[in-house]
């Protein structure tokens, strides 16, 4: 009898996998047969996932919470998926419940073909929401842009005394390290803030 193994992925360092582990973890058949990764699916490398292919053998299951935990593409999703057919390994994805059935010996076939139709178009809309997220925020950046929002880091305020200073400094009456000490800010900082504000005359 084949080993029940995981799999849960997460695309940062900062996003949780414990909605996954809860998930997949009463279908393994120990907790160490459950590898993850908190690595983008467009990296080929992850070192769990490969550790995970290392591992399965003829005869094994996989679960995993959803199929665009296997990659970002329906591509690279079919390919894994036909590898894993090819070796002997039933995958089964929990956001799929026909994937999760088991059939009578001899009839492998009938699920196959049905899990075939489910993961093309599962893959199919899975690749246009990426699609449409990036849309959107296309058109978030754009609409930003138009009502004049400033993206990116915030922009440095002038301290209040900066332009009586500025005064002095270019009529020489104090000099341009003078003037950094007196309002706290580095020299690189500095010469950006004068170009800056020069450009508003």
């Amino acid at each position: 009898m084949g080993i029940s193994f995981g799999y849960i992925r997460v695309s940062t360092k900062e996003q949780n996998l414990d909605r996954q582990y809860e998930a997949i973890k009463d279908y393994v058949t120990d907790e160490k047969y459950i590898y993850s990764d908190k690595a983008s699916g467009k990296d080929m490398e992850r070192e769990g996932f490969q550790h995970l292919l290392k591992a399965m053998r003829t005869g094994d299951t996989l679960y995993i919470k959803s199929i665009d935990r296997l990659g970002r593409n329906k591509a690279q999703i079919k390919e894994y998926l036909a590898q894993f057919q090819k070796e002997g390994i039933r995958v089964k994805i929990i956001d799929l419940p026909t994937t999760m059935q088991d059939v009578p010996a001899g009839q492998e076939w009938a699920i196959e073909m049905i899990n075939s139709i489910i993961i093309e178009v599962y893959t199919a809309m899975a690749d246009q929401e990426r699609v449409n997220i990036k849309q959107r925020q296309e058109e978030g950046i754009a609409a930003a842009k138009a009502r004049g929002k400033h993206l990116g880091r915030p922009v440095m305020e002038l301290p209040a005394e900066w332009g009586k200073l500025y005064k002095e400094w270019k009529a020489g009456s104090i000099t341009a390290v003078a003037f950094m000490d007196k309002i706290g800010m580095k020299k690189a900082t500095f010469y950006k803030k004068v170009k800056e504000y020069e450009a508003t005359f």
